[in-house]
């Protein structure tokens, strides 16, 4: 990819366009970044590189003679769609994400760093630590990013060298690919969300579909068992399929992993102890017939700081990832033993009163929260839900709490459509506070019950982030176990 004194368009300067007109300037283009915010405020984020005479700035909505006047346009993921932009492209104008820009680096440079692209609805930063971790164990010196962090351009930039890169993908970053081009692709789930910018679901489907394309018969796509719209996904490219997922295998449950004609098995006993068997059967001649001959590798989860049943299928993804890409069994133990959960991800807070408080914060869509509701190991919770609505259905949220709930505690401008979905399905209650949810929420519970904050929408109603909402939840269950005299 050459850049040097070609002029790029940088539209949106969060994280990743920030790293992206740095690492545009750095390849010696002509960049001008584009934002709706006031020239004072982008100027103070871009400190770094306004000294750089080939950096122009320009606040206000994009036009059309900021594209008629670009060679390349590099669009930030949280940009949506627009006309302007759709008629620049129809002129011949190159679109691109920050993703695909820093693929493209990568690859005119000859970095020969394997990429593992982790995507999905739900699971994605969760499964991208937990691979990294697998893979580092192994001694490799591994990044880990994308949507999860540190933008991909930031490590293009740098002139160490990784063993492998594991980078979180979005649908919004991988709207706009070209050449990124994945050794190993996962595609953990697709459940409805962000409705608000795609025409329809399946064109979200497709979105998330994306990082298969490039995928060659070398390379692995992991999808999950028997998911028949993901499968069409993985078929768009030619990688080899790996799945996982909940299989008939004898009398356990089994996580089936399977490389082309060799399947591998990776199977989930129930309990506290929770395992996960990989078996790989090899084809083996015997005398006179065709046999199997299996060798088992065992992966115990007892003492993994990994909650929720959805987890272990997370597990299973990034071991089934890690082997892909050739990791021993003693690696993939030692990364197990390693890894620490990530915040608000299914995160225990404390038990009170004998009702256990877990913190899934980040459970921003109904796919993530009716995941969560059906993975706790209590049998039954009290859900905290609501915030900003994200146009999705409630209906599986309905379902999901006439099995597992006690009560809903609803919350934020969502609330009543919440209340609406829900019906007479549980007993439900409003809160004007997430302080006050957590005080009613107890005591709706039963002691053994869990109470499980997994809003089923984003924060920005009520706070600046999930982060911010899953820290102010902690804060207050700890003052309600103070009320009460402390933990019991």
């Amino acid at each position: 990819m050459q850049l040097t004194g070609r002029r790029v368009l940088v539209i949106g300067l969060g994280r990743s366009g920030r790293a992206a007109a740095a690492l545009c300037l750095a390849r010696g283009a002509y960049v001008t970044v584009s934002d709706v915010r006031a020239e004072a405020a982008l100027r103070a984020e871009l400190a770094p590189l306004t000294a750089h005479e080939r950096l122009s700035i320009v606040s206000g909505p994009l036009t059309e003679p900021l594209l008629a006047d670009a060679d390349l346009a590099v669009v930030s993921p949280g940009v949506p769609p627009q006309p302007v932009l759709t008629e620049a492209e129809a002129r011949g104008l190159g679109v691109i994400g920050e993703l695909e820009l820093a693929a493209r680096d990568l690859g005119a440079r000859q970095l020969a760093a394997p990429i593992l692209a982790v995507g999905g609805t739900n699971g994605k930063s969760t499964t991208t630590t937990l691979l990294a971790a697998l893979i580092a164990a192994s001694g490799a010196r591994v990044f880990a990013g994308g949507n999860l962090g540190q933008p991909l351009s930031e490590i293009a930039l740098e002139e160490a060298a990784y063993d492998a890169l594991v980078v979180e993908v979005s649908s919004f970053q991988l709207e706009r690919i070209d050449q990124f081009h994945p050794r190993v692709s996962l595609l953990l789930n697709v459940s409805a969300d962000h409705l608000d910018r795609y025409p329809s679901y399946e064109h979200y489907v497709a979105a998330k579909g994306n990082s298969f394309v490039r995928q060659g018969p070398n390379d692995h796509a992991v999808i999950p068992l028997g998911d028949a719209p993901i499968l069409e996904q993985a078929r768009r490219g030619a990688g080899r399929l790996v799945t996982f997922g909940v299989a008939a295998h004898g009398a356990t449950p089994a996580f089936e992993a399977r490389f082309g004609a060799e399947p591998v098995v990776i199977e989930h006993a129930a309990g506290q102890d929770t395992s996960i068997w990989a078996q790989q059967a090899a084809p083996h001649q015997g005398a006179g017939a065709r046999s199997l001959e299996e060798t088992e590798h065992v992966y115990s989860l007892a003492g993994v700081d990994l909650h929720g049943a959805h987890n272990v299928l997370n597990a299973a993804a990034a071991i089934a990832a890690a082997r892909a890409l050739g990791i021993d069994r003693a690696a993939i133990t030692a990364g197990l033993r390693a890894f620490r959960g990530l915040p608000h991800r299914m995160q225990r807070v404390a038990t009170v009163g004998g009702v256990t408080f877990y913190d899934d914060s980040k459970g921003t869509n109904v796919g993530a929260a009716v995941t969560a509701v059906l993975g706790l190991s209590e049998a039954r919770c009290v859900l905290i839900a609501g915030g900003r609505d994200k146009q999705g259905s409630y209906a599986p949220l309905a379902e999901a709490l006439a099995q597992r709930g006690r009560a809903a505690v609803l919350i934020g401008e969502a609330a009543p459509l919440i209340a609406a979905a829900l019906g007479d399905e549980v007993p439900q209650v409003r809160a004007g506070s997430l302080q006050e949810a957590v005080q009613m929420a107890h005591s709706l519970a039963h002691p053994g019950d869990a109470v499980l904050l997994s809003p089923a929408c984003s924060s920005f109603d009520m706070f600046t982030s999930y982060h911010e909402r899953g820290v102010r939840f902690a804060e207050a269950v700890t003052q309600l176990s103070a009320s009460l005299g402390g933990p019991a």
